[in-house]
């Protein structure tokens, strides 16, 4: 399992699926909307106080390291 599995989850009965913060409603392709936007992920965290801090880097620093990891 990936280590973005545990940060984030899917089931049919959230948002219809949509990958979301785990424990949250919040689809993750929000959080990087915001960042795509020129927001902060200050101002996401206060649009969105479900998500913590900790989840927002976390689900960054996840991305990261699958994108750097060597083929």
């Amino acid at each position: 399992m990936s280590p973005s599995k545990k940060l984030i989850e899917q089931r049919k009965d959230i948002l219809g699926g949509t990958p979301v913060f785990k424990g949250t409603r919040v689809p993750v392709k929000t959080f990087f909307e915001y960042l795509e936007a020129d927001h902060s992920i200050h101002e996401f965290l206060e649009d969105y106080p479900t998500v913590s801090r900790q989840q927002a880097i976390d689900v960054l620093e996840s991305f990261k390291n699958q994108l750097l990891q060597p083929q």
